[in-house]
């Protein structure tokens, strides 16, 4: 005898079976993602692993084959500076400066010849040395605050400030630029003229 079956439950069995396909075509979908590698996301990676180093511009003047503008990498010294140059030429003092100084931005690096480094020291009562002996000429645009100490009526705190005073407004044009430094007035300026150069 046939089984008889109404629309009513006809309905449900046909909605049974769509469920139950749902189900299993979830299932396989996720059966299939978990089969594949799963896509991380991750951060962009630079491409050099090192921070880009800074650009240094100075100018170098006085005793040397080619002054003029030149970049040199963050921490760079005079030397590499005088180097960059072309070298000094034949009559440079490099006694003067310091090589192994540090270069800051925009500072102008001044290569003294040996005649303007040499000036006599008859108008100082000098300790050691005869009235005539050289004294190598300190640039205001380079100098370390040690070496800066140690002119004349200069102390660590007013070498302090000539290096933070150059740091912030850049090198020395002329010697009569250290009016700008507090405490420096214009009788230091003239004891230290002829010891110094911009």
């Amino acid at each position: 005898m046939p089984f008889a079956v109404s629309r009513s439950t006809a309905l449900v069995a046909v909605c049974l079976a769509l469920g139950a396909l749902v189900v299993v075509g979830q299932r396989l979908t996720h059966a299939g993602a978990a089969g594949e590698p799963e896509s991380v996301a991750r951060p962009l990676e630079s491409s050099s692993s090192a921070p880009a180093r800074a650009v240094l511009v100075v100018h170098v003047v006085g005793e040397v084959r080619r002054p003029g503008l030149y970049r040199l990498r963050d921490g760079a010294r005079i030397a590499d500076a005088v180097r960059r140059a072309g070298g000094a030429l034949r009559d440079a003092d490099l006694a003067a400066l310091n090589l192994a100084a540090p270069l800051v931005d925009g500072v102008q690096v001044a290569v003294p010849g040996r005649a303007e480094a040499t000036t006599p020291s008859a108008g100082q009562s000098g300790s050691s040395g005869s009235a005539g002996a050289a004294v190598p000429l300190v640039s205001l645009s380079s100098a370390t605050a040690e070496q800066l100490d140690q002119l004349p009526g200069v102390g660590p705190v007013t070498a302090q400030k000539i290096v933070d005073y150059r740091t912030e407004h850049g090198p020395f044009a002329s010697v009569d630029d250290l009016d700008a430094v507090p405490g420096i007035g214009p009788t230091r300026i003239e004891q230290l003229r002829d010891l110094v150069t911009p």
